[in-house]
This record gives C-alpha cells, sequence and structure tokens, in this order.
C-alpha cells in the first residue's frame, strides 16, 4: 500500500488549482516512445488535511499482462525514495491494474494514506514555490527482463515565483521613472543646459529590469524556483503576449516561408487545451509542461552532460504563449506600436498648445516645445533605441539564427542595421563637435554649456562628468556585445557565461576607475546595478552542468539571487521617488556652473574707474565673490575658468593695465583685452562678435 501511495503520489499529467496544503503531480512525460503500454491519462494529488490521495489514471496497453512497477522520486536533485512493488501482491492490490488489461483501461478512487507514511511528508514541500521533486516510473514484465512502459513526471504544491502581480509592480515602477524622465525632457525642451534627468531614470530602470530577464536566458539548468522569478520581467523585453497579434504573426510567416506544424500560436493553444482536459486549468499549465520537457536532461546534469540542447530563450517565450518563431516579429511590432503612441502623444499635444494659443495665453516654458516639437519627437525614438538596443540586437540575431520566415529575417536584418546606425551616427557627430570645442577652446566643456548643443544631444551624457562626455560610446560598445552573446552562443550555457562576466565586469572596472557620473546618487546607483550584474552572472556560473553542482547547491543560489535582485529592485524605487523630490530643490551641476560663470563674465571687465564702483551702487554680497572666488579658483573679478588659470610672473604681460597715455604710445588698446576675454567664453563656436569697450576707459 504504501509503495503504490507514492507512485499514486508521484506521478500526474495536468496542472491544477491546489489548496495550500496540497501536492500534485504535474507536467508528466512518456520516456519509452515506443513501449507497450502508453500512459494518457494521470491526475493525482494528495491532501494534507484529509490525508487522501484521489486519482485518476488511463491508458492503453497492446495485450494482457501482469507488471512490475519501480518508482523513484527526486528532490532538488537527490534520491530520496525508491521501491518495487506489484500492483497485484498482498501488500499493493488494484483491482483495475491487476492484471493489466489488453486495450484501453482505466482506475480512478480514493484512498487513505496512513499517519506513519503522512508524517514523513515535510511541511516544507507544501511551502517553497516551484517545488524541484521530480518522480521515475518504470513498467516492466514480471521477470524484470523487458520495460513496458516509462514515465517521468514533476511534483508540485501550486506554488510559483511567477506572480502576475510581481510583473504588474514592476511595470509600476517603470511608469514611475518614465514620468520623471518626461518631465526632464521638458526641461530640456527648453534649452537650459545641464538640467539632466533624474535617476534613476527610465532608462537606469528598464536596463535593470532587461538584466534580470536575460539573466533567465542563458543556455544553463535554472532552478525552476529563479527561473519563474526573472519571468516577471519578460514584459520589459517586449515579450507580451496578444492573440490577435500572434494570429497575425503566424498567418505573416506562413505567407514568407514560415512552417506553423509545431510552432505557432495555434499549436501552443493545442497543447495547453490538451494539458488542461484532465484538470482544471490554470495559468501554470504551459509553463509545468515546459519543465516537464527537461526532466531528462536536468536528471543527468550531475554526470556532466551539455547545456547543448537547451534555448531558454524559447523556453520562456513559448511559457507566455509566444512561439519561438514569433518573437522578433513581436517584440518589432510591440515598439512600433510604442512608437506609433509617441509620436500621436506628442502630435496631440502640440495641437492643444496651437488651441490654447488661439483663445488664451498659454505658460512660457511651453513655448520651446511649441517651436521644437520634432526635435522632441526625434530625440525621444533615439532614447528609446537607445533604451531597447541590447535586447534589440539580441532578438535580431535570434531571428536571423533560428527563424524560418525569410521576411522577418530581412525586417530583422534591417532593423538592426538601422539602429546601430543611428546610435553610430550621434557616436560620430558627438565626436566630431567634442574635437571642435577641444581644439577651439581647449575643453569640451561647451558640450555641457552651449544651448543647441545641450538640447540636440545631451541624452546621450547628461549625467557624466565634463572629462566623461565619452561614456556613451563604450556603454553602446558593451549592450551590442551583450545582445551577441546572449543570442549567438545560445546553446552554448558555459562559453555564453563565461563571455558574458567578461563584458559586464570590464563595464564595472570602467565605472570603478573612472566614477565618471557628476552626481554622487547617480554613481552610487549606477555602481550598485552594475555590481549586483556582476555578481548575478558569477551565479548563474552554478547553474552550468559542466561543473557537476549539486541541484540542492542551484536552488539555494537561486534563492540568493532572488533576495539581492529583489532588494535591488525595491531600492531603485524608493529612490526614484526620493530623487524626484531632491530635483524638485536641488540644481544640476552642470547649469550651476554656468550660472556662475556668467555672474563672473559680468564682472570682469571692471577697471578703477568703472562708474560700477561708485558708492551710490548696489554691491553684490560679498559671500557671492567668496564663492565665486572659491569656484573659480582665482579671484571674484578674474574670469570663469574649468581649472585654474596662469598666472604671469611679475615680468610678464600687462594685459589689462590702463597705461598713463591710454595705451597710444604703446599701441594698444585695453579694450581688446576684454574683447579677447570675453571671445574666450564663449560656450558657442558659431556666431561670436566683438564686445563693446568695457565701462571705466579714460578717454
Amino acid at each position: 500500500m504504501r509503495s503504490l501511495l507514492w507512485a499514486l503520489w508521484a506521478l500526474g499529467a495536468a496542472p491544477q488549482v491546489l489548496a495550500a496544503d496540497t501536492l500534485s503531480t504535474s507536467g508528466f512525460q512518456i520516456c519509452q516512445s515506443d513501449a507497450p503500454i502508453q500512459v494518457q491519462k494521470l491526475d493525482v494529488s494528495y491532501t494534507r488535511s484529509s490525508k487522501e490521495v484521489v486519482f485518476d489514471v488511463a491508458g492503453t496497453n497492446t495485450k494482457e499482462q501482469k507488471v512490475m512497477a519501480t518508482l523513484t522520486v527526486t528532490a532538488y536533485g537527490r534520491q530520496v525514495y525508491s521501491t518495487s512493488f506489484d500492483p497485484c501482491g498482498t501488500k499493493v492490490h488494484v483491482d483495475e491494474l491487476c492484471p493489466v488489461p489488453s486495450g484501453n483501461f482505466s482506475a480512478q478512487g480514493k484512498m487513505a494514506v496512513p499517519d506513519d507514511i503522512a508524517s514523513q511528508i515535510p511541511s516544507i514541500a507544501f511551502k517553497v514555490p516551484d517545488l524541484d521533486g521530480q518522480a521515475k516510473l518504470v513498467l516492466s514484465t514480471e521477470d524484470n527482463k523487458e520495460n513496458l512502459a516509462c514515465v517521468n513526471a514533476v511534483l508540485s504544491n501550486g506554488k510559483s515565483a511567477d506572480v502576475t502581480g510581481v510583473a504588474w509592480v514592476s511595470a509600476g515602477i517603470a511608469a514611475g521613472a518614465l514620468a520623471f524622465t518626461g518631465v526632464s525632457a521638458m526641461a530640456a525642451v527648453g534649452g537650459h543646459p545641464g538640467a539632466s534627468s533624474s535617476s534613476p531614470g527610465f532608462g537606469d530602470v528598464m536596463g535593470w529590469f532587461h538584466s534580470m530577464a536575460t539573466n533567465g536566458m542563458l543556455s544553463v539548468s535554472y532552478p525552476p524556483i529563479y527561473q519563474s522569478f526573472t519571468k516577471n520581467f519578460a514584459w520589459s523585453t517586449g515579450l507580451i503576449s496578444w492573440n490577435g497579434l500572434q494570429d497575425s504573426i503566424d498567418n505573416f510567416r506562413k505567407a514568407t516561408g514560415g512552417n506553423l506544424t509545431d510552432d505557432s500560436y495555434t499549436y501552443l493553444g493545442t497543447l495547453k487545451s490538451n494539458s488542461n482536459a484532465n484538470a482544471s486549468a490554470t495559468k501554470r499549465s504551459l509553463d509545468l509542461i515546459s519543465r516537464s520537457l527537461n526532466l531528462i536532461p536536468r536528471s543527468d546534469s550531475s554526470d556532466g552532460s551539455s547545456n547543448s540542447e537547451i534555448d531558454n530563450i524559447k523556453k520562456i517565450a513559448e511559457e507566455l504563449m509566444v512561439p519561438s518563431a514569433n518573437i522578433f516579429m513581436t517584440v518589432l511590432l510591440i515598439f512600433a506600436i510604442v512608437v506609433a503612441a509617441v509620436i500621436v502623444g506628442i502630435l496631440l499635444f502640440k495641437v492643444i498648445l496651437e488651441v490654447w494659443a488661439l483663445y488664451g495665453k498659454f505658460p512660457e516654458k511651453l513655448t520651446s516645445f511649441r517651436n521644437d516639437y520634432w526635435g522632441l519627437m526625434a530625440r525621444t525614438i533615439t532614447n528609446m533605441i537607445l533604451i531597447v538596443y541590447t535586447i534589440w540586437v539580441m532578438y535580431c540575431i535570434y531571428q536571423l539564427k533560428n527563424g524560418d520566415s525569410w521576411a522577418a529575417k530581412l525586417l530583422a536584418g534591417v532593423t538592426l542595421v538601422v539602429f546601430t546606425g543611428v546610435l553610430a551616427f550621434f557616436a560620430w557627430r558627438i565626436i566630431h563637435i567634442a574635437r571642435k570645442y577641444k581644439k577651439a577652446e581647449g575643453d569640451t566643456s561647451s558640450l555641457y554649456e552651449n544651448k543647441e548643443t545641450w538640447r540636440k544631444y545631451s541624452l546621450f551624457y547628461d549625467n557624466t562628468k565634463t572629462d566623461f562626455w565619452w561614456l556613451f560610446v563604450p556603454l553602446i560598445v558593451y549592450m551590442l556585445a551583450k545582445g551577441c552573446i546572449i543570442a549567438g552562443a545560445q546553446g552554448h550555457g558555459m562559453a555564453q557565461t563565461i563571455a558574458q562576466l567578461v563584458c559586464e565586469s570590464l563595464l564595472l572596472i570602467l565605472l570603478l576607475w573612472g566614477r565618471p557620473y557628476a552626481r554622487k546618487s547617480t554613481m552610487g546607483i549606477n555602481m550598485t546595478i552594475q555590481i549586483v550584474r556582476v555578481l548575478s552572472v558569477v551565479c548563474v556560473l552554478v547553474f552550468i552542468d559542466e561543473l557537476g553542482l549539486s541541484q540542492t547547491t542551484k536552488t539555494v543560489t537561486g534563492v540568493v539571487l532572488i533576495v539581492i535582485q529583489s532588494v535591488l529592485t525595491a531600492v531603485l524605487a524608493i529612490l526614484i521617488a526620493v530623487n524626484a523630490m531632491i530635483s524638485l530643490f536641488r540644481e544640476n551641476i552642470h547649469k550651476k556652473r554656468r550660472r556662475e560663470a556668467e555672474k563672473a563674465n559680468g564682472l570682469d571687465d571692471l577697471t578703477p574707474l568703472d562708474a560700477r564702483e561708485s558708492l551710490l551702487i548696489d554691491h553684490p554680497q560679498r559671500k557671492d565673490y567668496t564663492e565665486m572666488s572659491n569656484f573659480n579658483f582665482t579671484g571674484p573679478y578674474e574670469p570663469y575658468h574649468d581649472h585654474p588659470a596662469d598666472r604671469p610672473d611679475s615680468a610678464g604681460s600687462h594685459k589689462g593695465l590702463v597705461y598713463a597715455d591710454y595705451g597710444v604710445a604703446h599701441s594698444h588698446n585695453p579694450s581688446d583685452d576684454y574683447r579677447d576675454d570675453d571671445r574666450s567664453r564663449s560656450p558657442s563656436l558659431e556666431g561670436r562678435r566683438p564686445t563693446v569697450p568695457g565701462y571705466g576707459m579714460a578717454y
């Protein structure tokens, strides 16, 4: 009796809605295709409160015969139970299976579980999400010389780390970051250099969500609990199931050479329907089927088997009801819908402003948007390309490598070239402008101080220090390399993980060496995110089958990863709110420096006879001069410099002095000095004009 109870508890076909104290079998797989006995239906569950097993078994048999059963149960990669029993024996006896009849057979019923057996089931088995339990049942002839049937199954308690609420919460966090980033973008339209976005911004948050999602797409044997967790963030990569959309993509593929036989939305729907035919439908159905498909490779992982057959991009997509051949087209259409929504939103706001202008006066801050809405639209789309670039590279290469539609492959290739070309153009353009500023002015600070330059290109470098404006270039290379590694090396878990670890480590070294961000808060956030990325990839090494680590070690590592990544996600959510409030009261460092420079520029052409030295004129408070002096490293009446100005020696130039002959004998006009200084301070390379002579010149 005890052996049969273990068998009924360990085998099952379809997932079902489970109570809080219920264990069930789910996601069975036939492991002997040509077996004389074929199991077609098996629905078994055990309820702790009633200590009762309910079973429903059906199948076909080529001839009537008696069988022997061998059952092996494993939990977290370790064998916890193994036994052999005879359904016709005295200890275990089932009339419907003694002997197994020829043709169709079935057996249903309920069986009470003795207390001594029920007490052996640990309480934690009912609480741990994504219980990593497996069972294998082999039916053989009475003399054990020939196997008649083989079934693998997954044990489940109905709990999972894949929770719809987590996906909605993460989407809410991204929406909050988008709102704050949008406000900053509107400020940038006004032409205020240094008005950078708050951090963490929308790009930071989406980049982090992308990292968590792609961390579950490498070709390694993940513990079920961690892969279920990463699936909560798959929406950020564009994997969003939509019935009508998937049907349209299937039709498009069919018309362009695609094969829909076993890779279409209809096919996945059929699998799900079949899985639910024997039990109540749940959202876990396809997930459990997918997990069952990996039972054999995972059970043999301790022997050092390869990860070459594991395609977790395909697995996650199909669990979300997106056929693997539809992945790229799904992401492409979702991206197109978002871009269209952005364009319509901007144009609609433009129309509202025009109507407002006809009947009233709108705020002056919106004037820049009204005049430059096309530029804002272009910059927004460019920013979207920058945010999704890693994901886009990954899915394009995956489509080119595994797709079956020539048209989809063509679109993947064209869009990959276009997106890469757009980012390469902006990189070249910014580098070109920076070199011009460097040649004309000695530094590149005008990238931050010139209004027109800032308005056009600041989305690439707005949070970095002036000396690290170029940081976006290695970041683009990093995103390109990461996407190529994940998709290009799919099926080679060891090489894939090591290459990604190198990629993440190089970026971390760059950030630690340069500390390139202007604000300490931004520096801390980006450093923390990158450190966690590196640690996450290090943990993924544990999941590689070639290392031969136990399933228990993998599961513990997966739980640790979930905790670390969840904490960082919560911290980002808090920081979004905190930094939003801080940004209302704290001025951007580049904007502050520009204002201080303008104050200094207005005072550096004074002479002892200047009318502004009159006692009748109010003067700025001395503390302003002190702050200006500290900032310029010189004095309150000297011009602003990014670096300490070179002071002439005592026998050096007399530039700026008023001679007794007013410069006639010396062939020198003091106003030329002021014009030279004014030209050196101009942040723009174009449209410079000589200034009028300074006040206080004696004639």
